[in-house]
């Protein structure tokens, strides 16, 4: 992980839930964290690939594909928690 402070890490959050992106937004902003959110897995796959963020929140159960293949991807292409 990049030696930087708290308030500057990247968080992707990708989860196809209304009320579960809610929440975690939430408690992101509370904790000072820059957040961006990929609901959908291609927006997940672009954002993980633009954004380099330093953690990705992922949802396993998305529909039409399964989260683990979205991890399987990026992981591919970086190392990210």
């Amino acid at each position: 992980m990049r030696t930087e402070s708290r308030r500057d890490m990247k968080i992707l959050v990708v989860d196809d839930e209304p009320p579960i992106l809610s929440l975690l937004s939430y408690n992101l902003k509370r904790a000072q964290l820059r957040r961006d959110y990929g609901v959908g897995w291609r927006t997940a796959l672009i954002l993980a690939r633009q954004e380099q963020p330093d953690l990705i929140i992922l949802d396993l159960m998305l529909p039409r594909v399964e989260g683990l293949d979205v991890f399987r991807a990026i992981r591919r292409e970086r190392d990210v928690p």
